[in-house]
């Protein structure tokens, strides 16, 4: 059996075992983030009051500007101050579309390892365990971005929320999306369990991209997998806000861990 690499703790409402397992792709449930919804129900209750999902998408950034004071950086006396707003939410998105292994991408990973306790198994290269050297590289990384910007774990926080706000919205009574990956490495993936016709249970990295479209994602890969996510596990979307970061690729950030894939043809 391959090394764990789930945390014994994490900030949702579910163990992270239960998220990282394959079986709960199979019986979603809804995953929150402690107290974040209690602590600004006041955007939620306009959030609700809102029919168009432009209007709600410009309230929910509006309520991140203000609460995160995104728009006074040119104020700030120093620049290490005003980079510190500047490089928010919506920074580390981009930063996301351009390379997954930047040092945005490790703070987006680091999210996901301390919010839902599951540890990353790729940046820059694999990490086996919390005591290799990658995963010290990895921290690294990890503090530097942390140290040029501003509450960014708490902007992630709401984001997360608000996208899975959002996609009750978009798809009415459905718990689950058929999504898509292009990879050039697919062998160097855990695999957990190889199955029938084409199938296999895979670990993936703790944030991984996929798309809403089989043509996209051959433009990735040579291998394309064919998974069922939760919506409970996706991060962000590329239409969740206007002008979107992520827009043209159909893109999806999922929360990772086991699934079952397919390998297409």
């Amino acid at each position: 059996m391959l090394p764990l690499r789930y945390g014994s703790f994490n900030h949702c409402n579910l163990p992270p075992w239960v998220i990282a397992s394959y079986h709960f792709n199979s019986n979603p449930q809804p995953l929150e983030i402690q107290g974040v919804k209690q602590s600004n129900r006041f955007l939620f209750d306009k959030l609700l009051a809102a029919a168009d999902w432009h209007e709600r998408a410009g309230i929910f950034m509006d309520f991140m500007s203000v609460k995160f004071q995104l728009h006074h950086w040119e104020q700030q006396a120093t620049l290490p101050a005003r980079n510190s707003i500047k490089n928010n939410y919506l920074f580390f998105l981009r930063c996301w579309m351009i390379d997954s292994n930047s040092i945005s991408g490790a703070v987006l990973k680091h999210w996901v390892e301390s919010r839902m306790g599951i540890s990353p198994t790729y940046h820059k290269a694999r990490i086996h365990d919390i005591n290799s050297e990658a995963y010290f590289n990895y921290t690294v990384d990890v503090m530097k971005g942390s140290a040029c910007t501003s509450a960014i774990q708490a902007q992630l926080d709401l984001l997360f929320e608000y996208c899975q706000f959002e996609l009750r919205r978009k798809y009415p009574g459905q718990e689950t999306i058929t999504l898509y990956r292009g990879t050039h490495d697919a062998e160097e993936h855990d695999i957990i369990e190889n199955l029938e016709n084409r199938q296999q249970i895979v670990r993936l990295n703790n944030l991984i991209s996929f798309t809403l479209e089989a043509e996209r994602a051959w433009e990735f890969g040579r291998t394309v997998w064919k998974t069922t996510v939760p919506l409970a596990k996706i991060f962000y979307y590329s239409d969740l806000l206007p002008g979107s970061i992520l827009k043209g690729e159909d893109e999806y950030m999922i929360i990772g861990g086991e699934y079952r894939v397919e390998r297409l043809r």
